[in-house]
């Protein structure tokens, strides 16, 4: 059985309080050990099971470490613009570079605005309404490339802004330099690059939990198929894989990693931006991973200095305080 703080013992009660049917996943890596435990309605610890969970923008530090690995290879360049890999756009008009794309300083928001359709749409998806699981909205390349011609924006380093729409596009570009597509080139990154089995797109089977709703109503999943916004947070996985996941980028097991951890904008007083990573501001060793979809929360930090990490998910979404809790683990596990 895990030790927790009080801290974290009463936020366990809160999160999980008036949830029927959650499943919250705890897991911790320290002294080169891990550990697993499971709490249901209101804060009761349940027998372990290796759960699948929807990790939703967690996601995009895949995409940044595999980004990281294409430049290490000299496949791609943090400068290129997007118009290197996409077909029809004006050579002549500029486009934002994967450097901006991936560390949301691109100038796109979650949408290009002067797609209104899109944005209410977008809008709908990405506040955390799962529509029965299902997603409103298929994306496909062609108004993909409509609305990066729509949007109009300048050459330089924007305000941080989170973009799923620019995250999109980047996953696409590396699917076009594998020559397989964003699904299958992320499916082979993950199981035969890191070697996680349990962690797969969302257009991939796996045996994942059902999400619910504040009502406690079963919402389903997440149905992506081939959605383009699919790379901005489509993965699901178990903690088992995810706690592997830390332990490869604590110690930086390949090459590529160490570039994808550093920082290369400001997002706030307390956090930096790295390739799909954010780092703690105030001490680089210290990086996160985290994300919610219609009816799931991930949470994952990695402390490479201290050689600990912990991650939790749930099959609710947690709109108050997910990264209150997470710290909260993170919190013990340095100080013990």
């Amino acid at each position: 059985m895990q030790h927790f703080s009080i801290e974290t013992q009463s936020l366990i009660k809160k999160i999980c309080k008036g949830k029927t049917h959650m499943k919250l996943t705890i897991g911790t890596l320290a002294n080169g050990e891990t550990n697993f435990s499971l709490f249901g309605a209101n804060g009761e610890e349940l027998p372990y099971e290796n759960h699948g969970y929807e990790i939703g923008s967690m996601t995009k530090t895949f995409v940044g470490i595999m980004l990281a690995k294409y430049i290490h290879e000299g496949k791609m360049s943090l400068d290129d613009p997007i118009s290197k890999y996409i077909d029809g756009l004006d050579a002549s008009k500029y486009y934002p570079t994967l450097k901006r794309l991936v560390t949301h300083t691109s100038g796109y928001g979650g949408f290009p605005t002067s797609w209104d359709r899109a944005k209410t749409v977008l809008q709908y998806i990405f506040k955390g309404s799962a529509n029965g699981g299902k997603l409103p909205f298929d994306m496909n390349l062609e108004q993909m490339t409509e609305m990066l011609r729509e949007s109009a924006v300048e050459d330089k380093d924007y305000p941080w802004k989170y973009s799923n729409f620019g995250i999109g596009v980047l996953g696409y570009a590396i699917g076009v330099v594998s020559g397989k597509g964003y699904w299958d080139t992320m499916n082979d990154f993950c199981k035969n690059e890191l070697g996680l089995t349990q962690t797969v797109t969302g257009n991939s089977p796996n045996k994942i939990l059902s999400g619910y709703d504040r009502k406690n109503r079963n919402i389903g999943n997440w149905v992506w198929g081939n959605d383009f916004y699919a790379p901005a947070g489509d993965l699901h996985s178990t903690a088992a894989d995810i706690l592997t996941y830390a332990r490869i980028n604590m110690n930086e097991e390949m090459p590529y990693l160490a570039m994808a951890h550093k920082k290369y904008t400001d997002l706030s007083k307390e956090y930096d931006q790295g390739l799909g990573w954010l780092q703690d501001a105030n001490d680089h060793n210290i990086i996160y991973g985290m994300g919610g979809t219609g009816a799931f929360s991930s949470f994952l930090a990695v402390d490479k200095q201290k050689k600990v990490a912990c991650t939790f998910f749930s099959n609710y979404l947690l709109v108050d305080g997910p990264l209150t809790f997470g710290k909260s683990i993170l919190r013990y596990l340095q100080e013990s």
